[in-house]
């Protein structure tokens, strides 16, 4: 089978000044895509002095023969989101992929953590992510077509503790990437997100023995194949790890419809109620789909 290449197409890419980005960005630019590489932090050169991260990127792209150009607006105010699409436009002409990539830690347990540490990881995460993604989703939706990738992870999707900031955030995004998927897909726009692990800076220090095994490059396979216009998939989410991926998905059990529609009646079926049975597990698609398996099963006992 052919290589997937991206000849013709332009991706924009936030935070991509290093890690993951830096990382999605090499890898679309190898396959042919123009990249608008989005980063405002600055990083050190051989000499230790600090420049644009993004512009750096950029170089490393230019360097090899891709093609690639620098954007350092913030992702965290809609005036923001809007200067990073037009950018693309300016640069390149059109907007066919966004990797939402973009994100800060400001990690504390919670009874701890102030104002100013959840507006920030809301501001860059998910925020930033609506930011951007709705300027560049209407020009899909009317170009008919368009990819959009968007970066979840297990500590929204499952939990960890002292990030109730970036769970809150990351799993938003989940939900984001389903409505995304439902509103795109009658206009040739398919919409997942990756729950990445990967050994970079935010990273550095909490993976152990793993940081070896689980390079940035290793998740920006997933991210090409779902940047793709050969992707066959819209609305799922996948942890991705060096080289292995699997789906995430919500489900729930059969459940119980109560006899007795009482507090106490929650309490005497509660293990009926969270019993799982995966094959009896429903997968709802949508809100559509969680109604109509309601009804369903209230229509069975009346």
């Amino acid at each position: 089978m052919s290589d997937l290449r991206f000849d013709g197409r332009v991706a924009i890419i936030t935070g991509a000044g290093g890690g993951l980005g830096r990382a999605h960005a090499l890898e679309l630019a190898r396959r042919g895509a123009m990249v608008l590489v989005n980063d405002i932090g600055q990083s050190p050169g051989p000499d230790g002095t600090l420049s644009s991260a993004a512009q750096r990127v950029v170089d490393e792209i230019i360097a090899v023969g891709g093609q690639a150009a620098v954007n350092v607006d913030s992702v965290s105010t809609p005036e923001g989101g809007l200067a990073i699409v037009d950018a693309a436009l300016t640069a390149f002409g059109r907007v066919d992929i966004l990797v939402n990539n973009a994100g800060i830690l400001r990690d504390k347990a919670f009874h701890k953590m102030d104002s100013a540490m959840i507006d920030a990881v809301i501001d860059v995460h998910l925020k930033g992510a609506l930011y951007v993604t709705q300027p560049a989703f209407r020009l899909m939706r009317e170009q008919g077509y368009g990819r959009i990738v968007s970066t979840s992870s297990a500590s929204g999707l499952f939990g960890n503790f002292g990030q109730a900031n970036y769970g809150a955030a990351k799993a938003g995004l989940a939900g984001l990437t389903r409505v995304l998927a439902l509103e795109g897909v009658g206009h040739g726009v398919c919409a997942n997100a990756i729950a990445p692990i990967a050994a970079t800076q935010m990273t550095h220090g909490i993976l152990g023995d793993l940081a070896d095994k689980v390079s940035p490059d290793s998740v920006s396979p997933l991210v090409a194949y779902l940047a793709h216009e050969d992707c066959a998939v819209n609305g799922h989410v996948y942890s991705v790890a060096g080289g292995r991926v699997a789906r995430i998905f919500v489900a729930e059990t059969v459940g119980v419809v109560l006899p007795q529609n009482t507090a106490e009646g929650v309490r005497d079926h509660l293990e009926m109620i969270d019993q799982v049975d995966i094959l009896g597990c429903h997968q709802p698609s949508s809100l559509d789909d969680e109604t109509t398996i309601i009804a369903k099963a209230l229509s069975e006992v009346s």
